[in-house]
């Protein structure tokens, strides 16, 4: 559903990608790890024309993203940015709303159709409930899974994530991610599992959810992959320059991250009681 062949994308002389190839399949979850400043939200920009790549070829369902309008581009992908602006007298029912605008003609009010793809996206990120409260009156939190549910309500076949679990309490992060990776695998008459690629600031969140990893670093892919492929001791040390753990989680068996801190002690065993 989307492929990126040798993108480069630079900002004057800063150069934030530098030949990135990836793709990604219809029913995946793909996560996009790295430290900070390697290039992950810049990826996100490129794919959506927010920055216009210095060479490399960007395709959807096989078609150049550049000869997209940004209408069918719209209908093809859905984000949810890292930092997202909602204006303060909108109410969480308006934002969700404006999900379906790629699907509304010119002056075109939502119908029945519109109105339930909205109440379904609200319902699914926990947030119906607040759908008459306005967007300056929610925290963080509220905010960051109206912004979820608006790019849901857009039912796009791809989803693009910038940190979706910013700004959200364990609980709802659980709630977000399992959802996120159910629209992966769920199947209907009217629609088909959605695609995801999702920039992941915690290992161990993207490691339990997405089915391949992509890791930058200075713009480069570092390492691709299953998560216990990617998210080794001696890749994260080369990349994050600190030593970790990482260990199998003791019911998924996938891995789990956690630093090396030089006080660390280990816990007592039973004999040593």
């Amino acid at each position: 559903m989307l492929e990126i062949r040798d993108l480069t994308v630079a900002y004057g002389d800063l150069v934030a990608l530098r030949q990135v190839s990836l793709s990604l399949s219809e029913g995946e979850m793909l996560g996009v790890v790295g430290p900070n400043g390697s290039g992950k939200s810049t990826l996100i920009r490129a794919i959506t024309r927010v920055v216009r790549p210095r060479s490399g070829a960007i395709r959807l369902d096989g078609r150049d993203a550049t000869r997209l309008s940004q209408r069918e581009l719209a209908q093809r992908v859905a984000v949810v940015p890292q930092n997202p602006y909602l204006p303060d007298a909108f109410t969480a029912l308006e934002v969700a709303l404006m999900g379906r605008t790629p699907h509304l003609g010119l002056l075109q009010s939502e119908g029945r159709a519109d109105l339930a793809a909205v109440r379904r996206a609200l319902e699914q990120t926990d947030t119906w409930h607040l759908a008459t409260r306005r967007a300056g009156e929610l925290s963080g939190g509220e905010r960051q899974r109206v912004v979820v549910a608006r790019a849901l309500a857009q039912e796009a076949p791809i989803l693009l994530l910038d940190e979706p679990t910013a700004h959200l309490d364990v609980g709802h992060q659980a709630t977000v991610l399992d959802l996120v990776r159910r629209l992966c695998r769920e199947s209907g008459a009217d629609t088909r599992p959605r695609a995801v690629l999702a920039v992941v600031h915690d290992l161990t969140l993207a490691a339990q959810y997405c089915d391949r990893l992509v890791m930058l670093n200075d713009g480069r892919v570092a390492a691709e992959g299953k998560p216990y492929e990617v998210l080794s001791p001696e890749i994260l040390a080369s990349v994050y320059g600190t030593r970790v753990w990482v260990f199998p989680h003791p019911l998924t068996g996938r891995p789990v991250v956690t630093p090396m801190s030089e006080t660390f002690r280990p816990a007592p065993t039973k004999s040593g009681w």
